[in-house]
């Protein structure tokens, strides 16, 4: 996906393969959920199930199956057996590319269904998902159905015995458990199944709860595009008793995660048993560096959509702002009257800017922070939480100018359309600010200065930099972090790395 932070502040983006809908789309009824166990959608063994509700009109879409560990072991015991019986690990790599490319191509057709799903439980706006992540998220599958194709073992001489060959192989690991948040559902989900797959592994998909929509539609993709029984494997539940069974099974190899750093050290301790091999993609308080040889439009753009691109609710969002003082005053008021001026409203409306927070607990959460603000800085723009038609989880893009980056507006991951803007004399007191979090996910420096940009960008402990702009991405680019933002890569070639593993082969050919 890639975001255009122009001076127009239009969304563009770079794959250009689905045009958004010209009038505005409508709410739709949205089947309940199964679980995919096996090549089969069957109910929750105990019959238990969960709604799913929309943040914008706060009433029930539907409601999934609640799956409990019985059925997560169901979905183990699938994919293991399809790993270590099944045809999937050990189909030719173009026949597999295939059927990731049929994926891709199903998703594209069905785009219209993943964006009102994805807008009605998420809030995320309509245009800005089928105008880029959508391309995106098909864009993957796309990027490793080619990976898959070169997916080449080696074989070389040693260099003391000429009868001597090496074979070396990268081999799947088996089962993987992708466990995915509820900030870009489908998104997030494709850059961990589209490797995983690619690899010849075997999955199993947990959602976040409150946002499952789109990952059953992707499930159904998987089947139409012919992906073999047990190879692919969905649990809609709570993330303690399915996340749990995942990580401490024998038979799961990998689990691949997104969300809290806090989860994802429980994750990788509950795993340490079994020796798991583990992608952790946590959180971020990401710097935007803005310096007083900067455009000054094109950084206003690129700190807008840096904090406010899905109501903040970005682990890569520019949450920290941090200007050099002689433009200090002037970017803070033209800043905080953009923010003043940021429209809210329902995310199927092309004119919205920010949708609604995507569950009530963020909501509180961000609220309470907001408060926090209040106390101890000052409240440029924001801060409301404006009802649209009575209903819905919506809070003002909200900005706080102040000269600390102690205060807990400025140390904390709000995950929420909030941002304090904080002052620096020169280039080492902008480092040092900006490398001054636990953090170290992304960030981002604005200066006209491609020489300055690039000698910070090698001091920056973060594995995103964005140089005059934010919010780029692609499938060739390897993502992660640094520090308490998790370790591994998704994305790009680099990433199934974490999805093989290697063999060698000692072959005396007499």
């Amino acid at each position: 996906m890639a975001l255009d932070t122009t001076e127009t502040g239009e969304n563009l983006c770079e794959f250009h393969a689905v045009e958004a809908h010209p009038s505005r789309p409508q709410r739709k009824a949205i089947p309940a959920g199964q679980l995919l166990i096996n090549g089969k959608w069957i109910n929750a063994e105990a019959g238990e199930t969960m709604d799913v509700m929309d943040p914008t009109t706060e009433a029930s879409i539907t409601h999934v199956q609640k799956g409990s560990a019985a059925d997560t072991q169901k979905a183990i015991d699938a994919a293991y057996t399809a790993f270590e019986d099944g045809p999937w690990g050990r189909m030719r790599h173009e026949d597999r590319a295939k059927i990731l490319f049929r994926m891709a191509d199903l998703m594209d057709e069905r785009a219209e269904d993943f964006a009102i799903r994805e807008a009605m439980d998420m809030g995320m706006p309509y245009t800005d998902f089928r105008t880029i992540i959508m391309p995106h998220c098909s864009g993957l599958f796309r990027f490793f159905a080619g990976q898959a194709m070169a997916h080449m073992d080696g074989s070389y001489r040693t260099s003391y015995e000429d009868n001597i060959r090496i074979l070396t192989r990268r081999e799947p690991l088996g089962v993987v458990g992708a466990i995915t948040p509820w900030n870009f559902p489908l998104a997030l989900t494709a850059s961990k199944i589209a490797p995983g797959l690619a690899a010849g592994n075997c999955v199993i998909h947990k959602p976040a709860s409150d946002t499952p929509l789109t990952a059953l539609a992707l499930a159904q993709v998987a089947l139409d595009a012919g992906v073999p029984e047990g190879v692919y494997n969905l649990i809609t539940g709570p993330g303690g008793a399915v996340g749990d069974a995942l990580v401490r099974s024998k038979k799961v190899d990998k689990i691949a995660f997104t969300g809290s750093t806090s989860v994802g050290m429980g994750l990788i301790r509950n795993g340490a048993d079994t020796i798991k091999h583990q992608t952790m993609e946590l959180g971020g308080k990401s710097p935007n560096i803005i310096f007083a040889d900067a455009n000054m439009e094109a950084a206003l753009q690129a700190a807008f959509w840096g904090i406010f691109w899905n109501k903040g609710e970005v682990c890569v969002a520019g949450s920290r702002i941090l200007v050099e003082q002689s433009i200090y005053d002037e970017f803070v008021e033209k800043f905080s009257a953009m923010a003043k001026a940021a429209v809210l409203g329902d995310p199927l409306d092309p004119k919205t800017q920010l949708g609604p927070i995507a569950t009530r607990a963020e909501y509180d959460k961000i609220l309470k922070y907001i408060e926090s603000g209040k106390q101890d800085a000052k409240l440029m723009a924001g801060g409301g939480a404006p009802k649209i038609g009575g209903k819905g989880l919506f809070i003002e893009a909200t900005v706080f100018a102040t000269n600390s980056n102690d205060i807990k507006i400025s140390r904390e991951e709000i995950f929420g359309p909030v941002v304090p803007v904080i002052p620096f004399k020169d280039e080492d007191e902008a480092i040092r600010l900006a490398n001054d979090t636990d953090y170290g996910l992304a960030s981002g420096i604005q200066t006209s200065n491609l020489g300055k940009a690039l000698r910070l960008a090698d001091r920056i402990k973060a594995g995103t930099v964005w140089l005059n702009t934010w919010h780029k991405y692609h499938p060739n680019a390897p993502f992660g972090g640094y520090k308490a933002s998790g370790y591994g890569r998704e994305q790009g070639a680099e990433a199934l790395e974490n999805y093989t593993q290697y063999k060698t082969v000692w072959a005396n050919l007499g």
